[in-house]
């Protein structure tokens, strides 16, 4: 029934202007602006679609996933666009001075970070 659906993904934000800016001038995304909202252009998918909300809180889990060939190379960048990467100390995730978590199992390394809503996004990098 789905097999060939062209499947896109979605969240709400409470502030679009706050979004289009983050998402294409801090992470350099291209933003197509629409009538009911932002599509984000990620290189070789679907477009991701944004829309507002009045009544909107943020999601605890993570919305968008950016593989990168250098996790450390990513966070520098993205510490040099004003982003501020996320700490975690818990007994399953334990994040360096640089916000990176190296596990065992998964990505070789991922790194946590939010939007202007409080959406969790984060890089990672899996060889």
């Amino acid at each position: 029934m789905f097999r060939d659906a062209k499947a896109f993904s979605s969240f709400s934000t409470d502030d679009l202007q706050k979004a289009k800016q983050f998402y294409g001038e801090t992470l350099g995304l291209h933003v197509v602006e629409t009538p009911e909202g932002l599509e984000l252009h990620i290189a070789g998918s679907t477009p991701v679609f944004v829309y507002p909300s009045s009544n909107y809180t943020a999601p605890k889990h993570t919305v968008l996933n950016f593989p990168v060939d250098d996790v450390e190379a990513a966070v520098d960048e993205l510490n040099r666009r004003g982003v501020r990467m996320e700490q975690y100390d818990m007994p399953d995730i334990k994040t360096d001075e640089k916000g990176i978590f190296r596990g065992d199992a998964g990505p070789r390394a991922i790194a946590w970070f939010k939007d202007p809503a409080d959406h969790v996004l984060s890089v990672l990098q899996v060889n």
